[in-house]
């Protein structure tokens, strides 16, 4: 199988299409009095993981792009407003589009996950903070690892080793990290009814004796440094190089998806753009391993 941005895209597209005939309800609502759309459900999905994947921040250019380039890929390309409109529709659809080539990679069961949050900034002057349409549920935060305040959200992950995502969530950047991960694990139940002993790898905030009560009835084994204070716990050789890879992972979305670059202005609009972005990283590495490629997490071959 070839390893190139077209050959993903043709594979992406008729695996939704697959997907769509099969459970045609995981498609958007549309009026019934709207005409078929010229450009498919499947082909719209495709269209928004190539955007993110090729680096393209501005649909305007994304589309002025794909005319000149991709017309063997699209038998239409909507105007920028009507792309625009079905995107933000379309954040469901994605997030169904992701699952299905997630699960069927060979990492999807791994016994062990890294999780952490990053934050994706909405802006940045005082007039944007307050005539925002994601005032109410962006924040004021602090990022830790850079050390500095912004306003936004933070995107949670639970992703394997080789970087595939597992459950994510969006919240505001106040949000406690220990109680979205174990809403995130409740709303996705189904994903450790068969996975007794999963080992969750994670950085100091996930702590607290309640918290890691709750994992393990979960069958869940956290694997996090000590705290000041505590004791050396279990597994703390291990530690570094693996946390090195939930970092990573942060930066693949940061500095190839280009995550804080969204240019989303509302809530719908964020969402389906972070979809984007996870749809794209999802299914590079599924490509990649259906491919024969050694690293999974790869976008050298599809970002040009």
């Amino acid at each position: 199988m070839a390893n190139d941005v077209d050959t993903l895209a043709t594979a992406l597209c008729a695996t939704t299409d697959d997907m769509l005939k099969e459970h045609p309800d995981l498609a958007p609502w549309c009026s019934p009095v709207d005409s078929t759309p010229r450009l498919s459900n499947a082909e719209l999905v495709t269209l928004a993981m190539m955007q993110a994947i090729l680096g393209f921040t501005s649909e305007a250019k994304r589309l002025r792009r794909a005319r000149a380039h991709l017309r063997h890929l699209f038998r239409y390309l909507p105007q920028q407003p009507g792309y625009n409109k079905r995107l933000r529709k379309a954040a469901g659809l994605m997030r169904s589009a992701n699952r299905i080539p997630a699960t069927t990679t060979s990492v999807w069961s791994d016994d062990a996950w890294v999780v952490d949050s990053t934050p994706v900034e909405c802006g940045r002057s005082h007039e944007t903070v307050k005539r925002s349409g994601l005032a109410g549920w962006a924040e004021y935060g602090y990022c830790v690892s850079h050390r500095r305040f912004f306003w936004g959200l933070h995107l949670h992950l639970v992703c394997t080793l080789q970087g595939l995502p597992i459950a994510f969530g969006l919240t505001g950047a106040k949000a406690n990290e220990r109680e979205t991960l174990l809403d995130l694990l409740a709303a996705e139940c189904e994903l450790l009814r068969e996975r007794q002993g999963q080992t969750l790898i994670g950085d100091k905030n996930y702590f607290g004796r309640d918290f890691e009560r709750e994992l393990s009835e979960l069958g869940v084994q956290l694997l996090r440094p000590a705290r000041k204070g505590e004791r050396e716990r279990p597994g703390a050789a291990l530690l570094k190089p693996l946390r090195l890879v939930i970092e990573s992972i942060n930066e693949t979305f940061k500095g190839q998806l280009d995550l804080e670059r969204h240019r989303g202005r509302t809530p719908g609009g964020v969402i389906a753009r972070v979809m984007q972005r996870i749809l794209a990283l999802t299914a590079a590495i599924w490509h990649n391993e259906a491919s024969g490629q050694t690293v999974l997490r790869s976008l050298i071959a599809y970002d040009h």
